[in-house]
């Protein structure tokens, strides 16, 4: 017996219905991304490598997969690499593509690359799946889709202030209420090391700082130590570990803390105008907070960073995410470009709003009605109202083997209600020669003798 086909761990089918619940959250992403302004593009599944390796930091790199060359790869592969086994070098001379990681880079790739056709301040949005080599979990996967909404050509502010307006504006929609929209400032936490003496480790500070809601104190600092971060350095931080109050008065320590430091300083300040600005628009169901230990551990951001948390009944990670990324265009040759973005994890809010029961119930609805199939000449006759249904926006389908005995009629009734199809149309010689049709209710099973038009009102009145 052959060996029942699999997935690769990390992946998924979706079935219909989790595909019209999918599909639900990628409207009301998008409707949201048009209203303010975002326009689509799309951008390849796979890159260059060297468009993405270095860009995401060393954790970053290592969760990139690699596609082998075509052809016999080890033919060109580095023989001294190979024989050592120095994965890194042999990787490079065997792998020229990889799949995208995220769609940020990629956009910056397609920013400079069609620079000359883009009109400035660019707003764009996207909606294509990314891969990354992680262990898969809970809301963690190896493919997943990317909701993402980017502003490039303008370093100001407001945009900030639109990012946590669009996140409210998502989520309220949803219906997904005590969504918190974390915030800090890369321009800080610069600041941080640099009054710790550690300005020369601000990746390996941030990285390790990054994770200090999963691992705890403890480890963060000594994953820190192992870094070469002194002990004396690492006490200062300790206000850190301990900072709470409302946003105001966090931003009254972080003064303190960072009164040295020129950088410090401004990062303060843009903190103070993005909260000042949503403080007087009211946000709808989200709420923003300081978290000055959030880092994301990504080496491009340069300003303000967000993550998203779901409510806290649900046990979920991050739901959303992004930040300003002053530099990232640079790396590819443009420099002087200002973005800033933020990504929907569409899974991770699936999962959330799936065990919150926050999908409509008719989410998934799909048919309306059913035609029974009697034969060819019932069929034919069957097709042609069903086209008139369908120009009405109403869900028809003929069921596509015809009856030949009571059992296939059974086996006709058992489809529509397997499928939860509300309506069956039954049509045979009498109902041809009288212009009628009979309507058969599944949830009452009653049935009517009723004119083309009447159907239409019942179906569409339910």
């Amino acid at each position: 017996m052959a060996q029942k086909p699999s997935i690769p761990k990390g992946t998924r089918d979706f079935n219909p219905k989790q595909v019209a619940k999918r599909n639900y959250i990628f409207n009301t992403i998008q409707t949201a991304f048009e209203t303010f302004g975002f326009q689509p593009i799309e951008t390849p599944s796979f890159e260059n490598s060297e468009t993405l390796m270095g860009k995401y930091g060393e954790e970053g790199d290592r969760l990139i997969f690699k596609i082998l060359n075509s052809g016999d790869y080890l033919a060109k592969a580095n023989e001294e690499a190979y024989i050592e086994k120095k994965s890194k070098k042999l990787t490079s001379s065997i792998s020229e593509k990889a799949l995208r990681y995220d769609l940020t880079v990629p956009f910056a790739r397609y920013v400079v690359q069609h620079q000359n056709d883009i009109e400035f301040p660019f707003k764009r949005y996207q909606i294509q799946p990314v891969w990354r080599a992680d262990r898969p979990q809970k809301g963690r996967f190896r493919e997943f889709f990317q909701c993402d909404a980017d502003v490039v050509g303008s370093s100001s502010l407001w945009q900030e202030v639109e990012f946590i307006q669009l996140y409210d504006t998502v989520f309220s929609a949803l219906k997904l209420k005590d969504v918190t929209i974390k915030i800090n400032n890369r321009k800080i936490l610069a600041g941080i090391a640099e009054v710790i003496g550690a300005s020369d480790k601000l990746i390996d500070f941030t990285v390790a700082l990054d994770k200090l809601d999963k691992i705890g104190e403890a480890k963060v600092k000594e994953e820190m130590r192992s870094k070469g971060i002194s002990d004396a350095g690492i006490s200062k931080l300790q206000p850190l570990f301990t900072l709470a109050g409302t946003f105001e008065a966090q931003i009254e320590q972080l003064r303190s803390i960072l009164n040295t430091s020129e950088e410090g300083r401004k990062g303060i300040e843009e903190l103070e105008f993005i909260n000042t600005a949503i403080s007087q628009l009211n946000l709808t169901t989200a709420s923003l907070i300081l978290d000055v230990t959030l880092a994301r551990g990504l080496n491009y951001y340069t300003g303000a960073i967000f993550e998203v948390s779901a409510p806290n009944t649900v046990k979920m990670g991050s739901i959303g995410g992004g930040g300003r990324y002053d530099d990232l265009t640079g790396i590819f040759g443009m420099s002087g470009m200002s973005g800033v973005g933020i990504s929907f994890g569409l899974d991770r809010i699936y999962l959330v709003l799936e065990e919150l029961n926050l999908f409509p119930e008719t989410v998934s609805k799909n048919i309306d009605v059913l035609f029974i199939n009697f034969g060819d000449k019932e069929a034919l006759h069957c097709l042609k109202i069903i086209k008139q249904l369908r120009n009405q926006e109403i869900n028809a389908e003929l069921y596509p083997d015809k009856i030949t005995n009571g059992k296939h009629m059974r086996k006709q009734m058992n489809h529509a209600n397997n499928r939860n199809i509300p309506y069956v149309v039954i049509i045979g010689e009498e109902e041809i020669n009288l212009n009628l049709v009979t309507l058969k209710h599944m949830i009452s099973g009653e049935q009517e003798k009723i004119s083309l038009e009447t159907l239409i009102e019942k179906i569409k009145n339910g």
